[in-house]
């Protein structure tokens, strides 16, 4: 049985690009393991990990600042780290495009959850 926080859309995108790049990742160079494949792995599980907590916050001021400031700052560094490693070919380019995209409509997506809670 699904919690609320795992039926909320902005999580489960999150996840799933989390999960995503958790796989592309392992077929990175050995070297960059510390580096891209390390950065990447981080940042990508912040961004669901902080909407989880933001989820049970109590006043929409705390939530709202924990999915703006942190949950969406790691989503666009993610989507600006998978797209180097597009350029140096770690993966290729039309794919790192497209989860760049999807990291796009998920931070779209987080703010209009953001403009949710203030409206409601």
């Amino acid at each position: 049985m699904a919690t609320g926080l795992e039926n909320l859309k902005i999580y489960q995108m999150a996840k799933t690009l989390e999960i995503e790049i958790h796989r592309i990742t392992g077929t990175f160079p050995k070297d960059e393991l510390y580096r891209s494949v390390d950065q990447l792995r981080r940042s990508s599980s912040s961004v669901s990990n902080n909407i989880a907590e933001s989820y049970n916050r109590h006043s929409i001021k705390d939530k709202c600042h924990i999915l703006r400031d942190i949950a969406m700052s790691e989503a666009e560094e993610t989507e600006s780290n998978i797209l180097r490693c597009g350029e140096k070919q770690f993966l290729s380019g039309a794919l790192a495009k497209d989860i760049a995209m999807r990291y796009i409509e998920l931070k779209k997506a987080m703010y209009g959850y953001i403009r949710f809670l203030n409206n409601n």
